[in-house]
């Protein structure tokens, strides 16, 4: 997937979490990531964050450190 998509997509996802508590909001996210996501892109994802995650929302880098 394209970086600039993959961004967006996940930026999307942590902004319709983002008006819930904080662990529910992360738990949102983290799940939908597990449930939607394919490993190659769940891989690029955490290769992104380790790199530093640039443009990510923050709640959405939380969740993919938790991808593990």
């Amino acid at each position: 997937m394209e970086v600039k998509t993959m961004v967006h997509n996940a930026n999307q996802i942590a902004l319709f979490w983002a008006s819930y508590p904080h662990d529910e909001a992360l738990a949102g996210v983290l799940s939908h990531f597990r449930r939607y996501w394919e490993p190659r892109m769940r891989t690029q994802i955490r290769d992104y964050v380790a790199h530093g995650g640039s443009g990510l929302h923050e709640l959405a880098v939380e969740a993919v450190k938790q991808l593990g």
